[in-house]
């Protein structure tokens, strides 16, 4: 089982890195965009009425993917005073648990965040001329992320693997 969750963790890897090099590509763009928005407000005097809400919805994009990034590879702050109390049995259960809760979270963005989408699928955002469901895809991209992440962590958990924690040295795909 080992070996699996060693390919697995491999896999998840790879989608980890290609979120991150997409949220990175994410936060250039709207950088891009927000002094491109100045730049023809205020020096050209005119203004280019999408570049704000495509900024937000990209903003959106990258928040999301680097929070399960995040997840996965044990970057978010946790409470750990407890844990250093407890033997190590004790331990893995509560990060168990944790992992389990974070699921339930991610599973809850996406369907809720599903649910807004296509209650706003039917309307066009006016600026950008797409459907109102882009402005929510994020959350429903970044629950499906979470998810998986969190699975994964249960799972090499169960096979006896290491998962990162915060604070801890890297763990090496």
């Amino acid at each position: 089982m080992q070996d699996r969750m060693k390919q697995v963790a491999m896999a998840t890897g790879w989608l980890a890195r290609l979120a991150l090099w997409l949220a990175g590509a994410g936060l250039v763009l709207m950088t891009a965009l927000i002094a491109a928005q100045v730049v023809w407000r205020y020096v050209l005097n005119d203004s280019i009425v999408w570049t704000e809400p495509a900024s937000v919805m990209i903003m959106g994009w990258f928040i999301f993917l680097g929070a399960a990034v995040g997840i996965r590879e044990g970057y978010h702050l946790s409470f750990d005073v407890l844990l250093y109390l407890l033997p190590d049995v004790a331990k893995k259960l509560l990060h168990s648990v944790s992992d389990i809760a974070v699921a339930g979270f991610g599973v809850g963005m996406v369907w809720y965040g599903w649910q807004l989408a296509a209650r706003t699928a039917g309307n066009t955002l006016p600026s950008l001329g797409i459907s109102g469901a882009f402005d929510f895809a994020p959350i429903v991209g970044g629950g499906v992320l979470v998810v998986l992440f969190s699975l994964e962590r249960l799972l090499c958990r169960a096979a006896g693997l290491r998962t990162a924690r915060f604070g801890d040295d890297p763990v090496v795909d």
